[in-house]
């Protein structure tokens, strides 16, 4: 439910959303380009950790719309989806499937955290309320939907595509975190892989040559998916976890809007 429109920017306005999947209040900030409305409404790019990089996304969005003949890139409403002060706990069950166990990697030294497992919970907060929202107050097209995520909030866009496809169109992936819980996204790609011939949704999986592993791990998943489905594999040279995500946005926002 929305509970108040609390702030109103020059080109995006941000609401408070309380889930009743999650029991969370998120922080949502929505721009919706200027001018007329495209036959059958915009487009819309959810942007997770929205904190973060709704407004790298905005811009990125809104600069290349502005030669749409050349960029591929129509006006869009961006929709960024922001965690409070507790964003670095609330991540790791937000963004993490359900699991029997939940194995850490032996870098994080027996340290990890104290939930997990809500991404169910979270895929209803984005499909029955969030997208509701949403569609209710602006003209959208809901043939041309995107998610976007990045680190753990990339592996809940590979998570969601996985177990709930049909709900976006297309998705990106920025350096997911494929290696959690001992890289049980392998297994569930498996699974995608085998229940059908083709996929039509478009994937971009982005990653920075510095990220060691990381790099190794997003590779292997994009060759499994590429059997099945329209997928784009970009390694940046010389990025790192921090700096990929600015590099390569424009890049991935063309490949999942292009006809």
């Amino acid at each position: 439910m929305i509970e108040a429109k609390i702030a109103k920017a020059p080109d995006y306005v941000t609401q408070q959303i309380v889930s009743k999947f999650t029991d969370y209040t998120y922080m949502v900030n929505i721009y919706v380009p200027n001018g007329e409305v495209p036959e059958g409404g915009f487009p819309v790019l959810f942007v997770l950790d929205g904190s973060s990089y709704f407004h790298l996304v905005k811009e990125a969005v809104r600069l290349q719309s502005r030669n749409a003949p050349k960029t591929g890139i129509l006006p869009t409403i961006v929709v960024g989806i922001g965690h409070g002060a507790d964003m670095h706990e609330r991540r790791f069950y937000d963004f993490t499937g359900q699991s029997e166990t939940y194995i850490y990697p032996a870098r994080f030294k027996g340290k990890g955290h104290e939930k997990h497992g809500g991404a169910e919970n979270f895929s209803r907060f984005l499909e029955q309320e969030l997208k509701p929202s949403i569609q209710a107050q602006f003209p959208v097209n809901m043939q041309q939907q995107a998610l976007f995520g990045h680190s753990l909030a990339g592996y809940f866009a590979l998570w969601q595509l996985f177990h709930h496809q049909a709900s976006f169109q297309r998705y990106i992936a920025i350096s997911p975190s494929i290696w959690w819980n001992e890289h049980e996204l392998f297994s569930y790609a498996s699974t995608f892989i085998k229940e059908r011939p083709f996929a039509y949704e478009k994937l971009f999986i982005g990653v920075g040559e510095l990220e060691t592993f990381m790099v190794d791990d997003a590779q292997q998943i994009a060759s499994k998916l590429q059997k099945i489905m329209d997928i784009s594999f970009y390694e940046a040279l010389e990025e790192n976890h921090a700096s990929i995500v600015p590099t390569v946005m424009s890049k991935a926002i063309r490949f999942v809007y292009k006809n």
